[in-house]
């Protein structure tokens, strides 16, 4: 039977990593940037595939760069990051994964549930190379799923929702309608009303499906954010990639509260003109799961299996970078007593 472990506090201290300097974008289709001194092949070290949206979306990707520039950092070895392709298929995600296993990349992780059936097959053909998925279970004796409780960042930032709004509508917006999403919008719905039954939420998925863009289109985010906000929405809450940047643009024009989402988005620079909107974000461990994947495999005894990054293990999060935060009325105390409730067991987080 395969194990299920959760990784005791490896992500601490990961977030502190400088993702602004991820902000200058990467290049399209499948160039490796190597980064760093040539080595023997057998020398390589981590590789990691984005997922939509590629390098520079202030976010989940640029989380993923954070874990492998301190696993190259730590280890000194040579390392490789890729771009998706526009409108690319299963088969083009094999393929990359397949080039970067047989040019010796270890570990090779895959960032996004997009990954899953890729990896199934490349996972098969190279079983001495460990692979990791963010987002998604995929079995295999040499794959490592990384998998984190976005219902309870998420559950925190509804509480912060409901302490800040002042017009009792709050919003968010989903990238796209399928189960990850759902466990963010889960959450953050269950966290509002628990905080306070009186505020309304209004729920919104750009598309149906990634290929729509809804993960990679700011123009769709800030329309969807301008549309909760006619409805007096004060405080909007997205999980949609690069698409959040438009939320985060038009709450900061109509100077409500926006929430950001996997990477603290307050500290993140082609966000600073709006930061002052950002009331907090809701964070999760990804650079800490890629590097302590590396790690694990640097060290020889590689993790397999589902590794999950939950509040008990500071895998997902609330930042408090804005201090604006703490002049909202009891909302520090609110998302305090909720973490301790979700840690302990007393509060039960829905993920739909």
């Amino acid at each position: 039977m395969r194990r299920t472990s959760r990784l005791a506090r490896v992500a601490v201290g990961v977030a502190s990593l400088a993702l602004a300097a991820t902000a200058c974008g990467g290049t399209s289709g499948d160039k490796v940037d190597g980064g760093g001194d040539s080595k023997k092949k057998e020398d390589l070290g981590l590789a990691i595939a984005y997922d939509i949206g590629g390098k520079g979306d202030q976010s989940f990707n640029d989380a993923a760069f954070a874990g492998l520039s301190k696993a190259k950092d730590e280890f000194g070895y040579k390392t490789a990051d890729v771009e998706p392709t526009e409108g690319e298929t299963d088969a083009d995600k094999e393929q990359r994964l397949a080039s970067l296993a047989r040019q010796g990349y270890n570990p090779v992780i895959g960032v996004g549930f997009a990954y899953g059936p890729a990896m199934e097959a490349v996972a098969a053909k190279y079983p001495k190379t460990t692979f990791g998925i963010v987002d998604s279970v995929v079995e295999g004796e040499n794959v490592a799923s990384l998998v984190f409780a976005e219902e309870q960042a998420s559950y925190l930032a509804g509480v912060a929702a409901a302490k800040a709004t002042k017009t009792k509508t709050v919003g968010f917006v989903g990238g796209v309608d399928i189960p990850l999403i759902h466990k963010f919008r889960a959450g953050f719905e269950q966290g509002v009303k628990d905080t306070d039954p009186k505020v309304k939420v209004i729920s919104q998925f750009l598309t149906q499906t990634a290929e729509e863009g809804g993960f990679s289109s700011p123009d769709k985010g800030k329309a969807a954010a301008e549309g909760q906000i006619e409805k007096k929405a004060d405080v909007v809450y997205q999980a949609a990639g690069l698409s959040g940047q438009g939320v985060i643009e038009a709450a900061a024009k109509a100077e409500v509260w926006a929430i950001g989402v996997d990477s603290d988005q307050y500290k993140q620079e082609a966000l600073a003109g709006h930061k002052d909107f950002i009331l907090t974000s809701a964070t999760k461990e990804v650079g800490g799961s890629v590097y302590a994947l590396a790690k694990s495999v640097e060290e020889g005894k590689p993790r397999t299996g589902t590794q999950v990054f939950d509040l008990k293990v500071n895998g997902v999060g609330l930042s408090e970078s804005n201090p604006k935060m703490a002049e909202v009325p009891g909302l520090t105390d609110a998302v305090a007593k909720a973490k301790e409730g979700i840690i302990s067991g007393s509060i039960k987080v829905k993920t739909e």
